[in-house]
């Protein structure tokens, strides 16, 4: 015990709440195997969470900042800058999935089990939830007045995003993208004989891949955002192929950049194919610098606790903080009315709303996710337990 420290008796109030925080603390913790390279990578999640969240905070808070031309321009440019967190969601979701195929082959059926079992626990009960609203309150307008049984199998098999259906839970548009990846990528490596190619080959391989996809999307509208899995399969394949690395600096110079980009505006689909193209280079750099060399000055900022926890609980986040912001806001323009409080009010609402964000994710987090999707793979694998 350190010198001039009183101990916390347990039954005390402080005893209790540091009992408390503590078992939250281990609830929040996946890298119990000690993985260095996984640390940084649970906060590069925590990072494109938040920037999801700055979507939806940008939206709802129009009315604080209606008044004030450039600060309602700000937060338009906020809201398209958040959008990219998803694609970084897909660069770390590529690495992943791609390197556990690839270490060992896996018989597909038990690999897409392990994907359902991940993805499905925690969505069906928002997706119950979301479902139980929009019967409640029909003036939501996100049941179609015919075919609403088709409408609903549609969501369960996860159709909206790649398929032009708009999704009961809006942010479920993503995971279209990830099954279909994780449908297409150990049939192209099982196809292809990937694992018997040299690093080289299947790097150019993949470059040609991602060509392709931004060339396709120079001259029409399509699923380019595919584009950032193969970003996070190239990050597997490079140690194998080269020791050289990018300076942190420069990566997240690069991913700064990239995020700048996406806020800029575009016209037709050829703008949109570059901004991607933008994401796929910045992001690729920030990740390959951080998996690469996690004790670097970089690393550590992105292994904060923190930042690692948000990250650790980011899919619930992601399915549930829509909830929590909407009555947030709800509150909030009653409290702190636009008119009179303008954009003092606008500001406050940035950390309130994330506060009250954070308490239906993390009861999601620790009711559904990690009881049930999390906890097997952490006893089974402690060191590549993958949060999708």
């Amino acid at each position: 015990m350190e010198e001039g420290r009183t101990p916390l008796r347990p039954g005390s109030a402080a005893g209790r709440r540091a009992t408390a925080l503590n078992w939250l603390a281990e609830r929040l913790e996946l890298s119990r195997g000690g993985s260095h390279n996984l640390l940084p990578m649970e906060g590069l999640r925590g990072v494109a969470v938040f920037m999801v969240f700055l979507v939806h905070y940008a939206t709802l808070s129009a009315p604080w900042f209606a008044g004030v031309g450039w600060l309602a321009a700000g937060a338009d440019a906020l809201h398209e800058i958040g959008n990219s967190g998803v694609d970084l969601f897909f660069v770390l979701s590529g690495y992943l999935i791609y390197g556990t195929l690839m270490r060992r082959p896996q018989p597909f059926g038990r690999f897409m089990l392990r994907r359902a079992r991940r993805i499905y626990p925690a969505f069906l009960v928002v997706f119950a939830l979301y479902l139980a609203l929009a019967l409640a309150s029909p003036s939501l307008g996100k049941l179609p007045p015919q075919g609403r049984g088709v409408y609903i199998a549609e969501n369960l098999l996860l159709l909206p995003g790649l398929f032009p259906i708009e999704p009961l839970i809006t942010v479920a548009w993503s995971l279209s993208y990830e099954m279909f990846y994780y449908l297409a990528v150990p049939l192209l490596i099982a196809g292809l004989r990937l694992r018997s190619w040299t690093p080289g080959q299947r790097i150019a391989f993949l470059l040609a891949l991602a060509a392709a996809l931004a060339g396709y999307g120079l001259v029409t509208a399509g699923p380019l955002r595919l584009m950032m899995f193969i970003a996070g399969m190239l990050l597997h394949e490079l140690p194998a192929f080269t020791r050289a690395r990018p300076l942190p600096a420069l990566a997240l110079a690069a991913a700064s950049a990239a995020f700048l980009a996406r806020a800029l505006p575009t016209v037709g689909s050829a703008g949109f194919s570059l901004k991607i193209v933008a994401l796929f280079i910045g992001f690729g750099l920030l990740c390959w610098s951080t998996l690469a060399e996690p004790r670097s000055w970089l690393g550590r900022g992105l292994a904060w606790t923190p930042l690692r926890w948000l990250g650790n609980m980011s899919y619930s986040y992601y399915l549930a903080h829509s909830l929590g912001l909407k009555l947030a806001f709800g509150v909030g323009a009653a409290l702190l009315p636009p008119a009179r409080w303008g954009t003092a009010g606008g500001m406050l609402m940035l950390p309130l709303s994330f506060a009250v964000s954070l308490v239906p994710s993390l009861l999601l987090y620790l009711a559904v996710e990690r009881p049930l999707s999390l906890v097997p793979g952490l006893r089974k694998a402690p060191a590549t337990a993958e949060p999708a």
